[in-house]
């Protein structure tokens, strides 16, 4: 198991941007796949983004494409979502998520493959 940590959701106007960052730990990072879903009031939790292992795969889900931007910091046991652009659409509570995996390069954009998940982060975004 891997513990994680959202940190960096608030309110911001549209056209502004905010940085998520989840910090891990208990287990190897590196061992970990790493997704962002988002949840809004009302809906079901949607796939952002994914990272493979080795940060050389990246995955956005269409609507966020060109506007946020996925990385991970394996040495610091951090994974980071910079949001430009916001829109009142983005408004969502994001959670962080991890999934164990023996392959470097690979990657999850389904919710149910996540076994660990970060306890998530509020992200406003006002028109």
């Amino acid at each position: 198991q891997v513990q994680l940590v959202e940190a960096g959701g608030g309110l911001v106007q549209a056209g502004g941007f905010l940085r998520l960052s989840c910090a891990a730990s208990g287990r190897t990072f590196s061992d970990y796949a790493l997704g962002w879903f988002r949840q809004a009031p009302g809906k079901e939790r949607e796939f952002v983004a994914a990272i493979s292992r080795s940060g050389g795969n990246i995955m956005y889900a269409d609507s966020v494409k060109g506007r946020f931007t996925m990385s991970r910091d394996n040495a610091r046991n951090t994974v980071f979502l910079q949001m430009n652009s916001l829109a009142p659409e983005d408004t969502a509570v994001y959670y962080c998520a991890a999934r164990f995996t023996l392959y470097s390069g690979s990657l999850s954009i389904k919710r149910d493959e996540y076994e660990n998940w970060g306890q998530g982060t509020q992200v406003t975004v006002s028109s």
